[in-house]
């Protein structure tokens, strides 16, 4: 068998056979890293520590050190509780465990449980991960994997929908579910987790679909760091902005108007004393003002783009034959003032701000508080520039954010530079000139920032 060519993160490379699996190199650099790798990422790939690598490629190998292998083991963590769940309640029906910040939810049908019946679930997960259950992914067709869940209908539709993109099946003792991997390559993976909380969810977020009983959970790679996460849970919910709303009559919610959030009296006059404090700034830093209306004819969505890639997530009504909707974004109307004018290089920058409502037809199983409405009003800009002025106007910018968050609230951030996603528009040299003067600057400026592909 031939030899291929593995490069390590470090840039430094072996030779193996071809048909190498990550487990086998992680056993060649040590048995301590071999123990403790949960998966691999090959190229771009996220893969099982068992798959063979046939073809020279970059080998990074993943333990809960990493994110990426941390998420992982939290996916894992997640078939575990949908396992002990099925053994205790035979009848629930699985639908979709993903991996969430700090842990997973899994959602099942047929399951009548309260959050008192937690504890009961984590006893026999701890089972689970004692009997050190191996996994093994299993590629199927779509006849083998209609057939395996034929009492499932919300496998079903998953077997429809991924169909073309090949199906696989993970199995750990007598549990198995669709997926597609990769996963930690025993239960004996998961060292620290806590179930927290159930809840009631649509199938696929639609109230229109049947609702269903989620199960959340944390997963953390150490005791310890559950633990601090807990503790901070703890805190964060005595000061649970909706919470705090309600107390203290700032804002309000009604069924008439799901997503939609009532300021009262208090909670408005904080509205625009937030609003003061932004169109201060607005007018230090040379932005204008504009008012600008809500709704609008097809054409100009048909034109932007949004009507083809964002048709879903708008609200669409018709008025006299015509059909419209209501802005999700203020861009466009941003540029309808920009051309309606004979506009010169000496006038630019032009930068446009806009305090106008904004509505998103967000799915009713994802509404929470005022962090997620369908709508809103935000502090947005677009700022209208020449080439040559773009890194001072993404300078100001990143400034502007910074003194809002750090000098006037005291407040820390985090910042992610999103690249061009799978469904995009435009030319492709002009999405990768854009990102890289945005790393450029985020670099020179000395910000630390992740990178979220295809976001």
């Amino acid at each position: 068998m031939s030899n291929i060519l593995i490069t390590f993160p470090d840039q430094k490379t072996k030779e193996y056979a071809a048909g190498v699996t990550a487990l086998a190199i992680a056993k060649d650099i040590s048995e301590g890293l071999a123990r403790s790798c949960v998966a691999a990422q090959v190229n771009d790939l996220l893969v099982d520590i068992d798959m063979p690598i046939t073809e020279s490629a970059t080998v990074k190998l993943l333990t809960q050190k990493d994110q990426a292998g941390l998420d992982v083991v939290r996916h894992s963590c997640a078939h575990i509780c949908a396992q002990a769940v099925k053994r205790l309640y035979p009848g629930a029906l699985q639908t979709i465990g993903p991996v969430i910040e700090h842990g997973f939810y899994f959602d099942f049908d047929n399951l009548d449980i309260s959050d008192d019946d937690l504890a009961k679930i984590e006893d026999e997960m701890r089972k689970i991960i004692k009997e050190k259950l191996a996994t093994k992914k299993i590629v199927v067709s779509i006849d083998e994997a209609r057939a395996r869940y034929s009492d499932n209908p919300y496998k079903q539709e998953l077997i429809n929908e991924h169909a073309e993109k090949g199906l696989s099946i993970y199995e750990q003792g007598e549990y198995h579910d669709l997926c597609r991997g990769p996963h930690a390559p025993t239960t004996a993976a998961v060292e620290a987790f806590k179930l927290t909380r159930t809840a009631k969810a649509y199938w696929r977020g639609d109230s229109k679909n049947k609702q269903l009983t989620r199960i959340y959970g944390l997963c953390f790679a150490k005791k310890s760091e559950l633990d601090d996460h807990i503790k901070m849970l703890e805190e964060a919910e005595k000061r649970d902005h909706r919470k705090i709303g309600r107390e203290l009559e700032l804002f309000m919610f009604h069924e008439f108007s799901p997503g939609a959030p009532f300021f009262l009296p208090k909670g408005t006059i904080m509205l625009l004393e937030l609003q003061k404090l932004i169109r201060e700034e607005y007018l230090r830093r040379g932005f204008l003002e504009v008012v600008t209306p809500l709704l609008y004819d097809k054409a100009l969505w048909v034109t932007s783009g949004h009507w083809e890639h964002y048709f879903d997530d708008m609200f669409i009504t018709t008025i006299e034959g015509r059909e419209f909707s209501l802005k999700p974004m203020n861009c466009p109307s941003h540029v309808l003032i920009f051309k309606n004018a004979t506009r010169s290089y000496r006038d630019l920058p032009l930068r446009i701000a806009d305090f106008a409502p904004l509505h998103r037809n967000e799915l009713s199983g994802t509404l929470s508080g005022l962090t997620r409405v369908r709508k809103f009003s935000q502090d947005d800009a677009h700022i209208f520039c020449t080439p040559e002025q773009i890194e001072q106007e993404l300078r100001s910018s990143i400034e502007f954010v910074d003194y809002i968050y750090r000098t006037v609230f005291k407040m820390e951030y985090s910042l992610g530079l999103s690249t061009r996603p799978e469904k995009f528009m435009g030319d492709i040299a002009l999405w990768d000139e854009a990102e890289q003067k945005l790393a450029k600057i985020l670099d020179e400026m000395s910000i630390p920032y992740t990178v979220n592909k295809g976001d």
